[in-house]
């Protein structure tokens, strides 16, 4: 089995997806959110995450690795950059198309990376959101190919401007896994045993979702709709129930960096965190 690389610049799609309000809150209540904020829980003027973009059409992740002939027992979701064009209706829609822009070797111990490049349309032409994901392929290294290049984002050297600490349930990943994600790593133990980990794992996804409440949270509270650009790297995976802290530092107007660390061993989970406000 190898990765192909004829699906780079192959355009995936057009894929349809419609949701409603419950949709929405199902997403909300998948990554944390509760009576505290009520805006994203209740159909009374209700408002949408700006992270229940990928959520909404997370299908677009099961088309690339197929094209992309990818080992599913070695895929981890390893960045995610989000771009808001518009708020995210409460109900509708949506077209996504997409396609492979690169295909990166990092080596064969190391892995490969396949990089997807997406735009998703609302029904009336309204552009929503632009999606650049990359997927981490831990099993499908070594095939000749060039190495991505380096990204370093340097943090300042001071204490965090926010430090926002949340509590996933143990039973997390069953309940996000409902808006769309139902890999097997999520909700199967056998599954999770085979690639290597002691039980299943949190989405990254569901892990960015709590860091997407705490930075409308700390920045633009209860106003989503000014979230311009959300950018990150899923650095290490998350067991259900371990409780995470989100760290904000704001470094401009409009701009802030941030990072996810499990609190109980210190280890940053999401790093390189990005991201821009209006």
């Amino acid at each position: 089995m190898a990765l192909n690389p004829d699906v780079i610049g192959k355009t995936i799609g057009p894929f349809q997806k419609e949701y409603n309000w419950k949709d929405a809150v199902l997403y909300a209540l998948g990554v944390g959110a509760g009576f505290s904020e009520l805006e994203y829980c209740y159909e009374k003027n209700l408002k949408v995450l700006p992270s229940f973009s990928m959520a909404a059409v997370f299908e677009i992740f099961f088309h690339v690795a197929g094209e992309a002939n990818v080992n599913l027992a070695g895929i981890l979701h390893g960045e995610q950059e989000l771009i808001f064009h518009h708020p995210i209706p409460p109900e509708g829609k949506l077209s996504t198309e997409c396609r492979v822009s690169h295909i990166y070797d990092k080596g064969k111990d190391k892995g490969a990376l396949v990089i997807a490049e997406s735009d998703t349309f609302y029904s009336d032409g309204t552009k929503l959101f632009s999606g650049i994901s990359t997927v981490f392929c831990r099993l499908d290294g070594g095939f000749g190919g060039e190495n991505a290049p380096k990204k370093e984002i340097i943090f300042p050297d001071r204490k965090a401007d926010f430090s926002i600490a949340s509590a996933p349930s143990p039973d997390q990943p069953l309940l996000y896994r409902l808006s769309g994600d139902t890999f097997e790593l999520h909700a199967d133990p056998e599954f999770a045993r085979m690639a290597g980990f002691e039980k299943p794992i949190m989405h990254g996804l569901c892990t960015h979702g709590f860091a997407c409440r705490a930075l409308i949270a700390a920045l633009i509270p209860k106003e989503p709709e000014r979230a311009k650009r959300m950018s990150c790297r899923f650095s290490r995976p998350l067991y259900p129930g371990t409780p995470i802290r989100n760290l904000i530092w704001k470094t401009a107007q409009g701009k802030a960096l941030w990072k996810t660390v499990n609190e109980e061993n210190g280890e940053e989970v999401i790093t390189n965190g990005i991201f821009e406000y209006c």
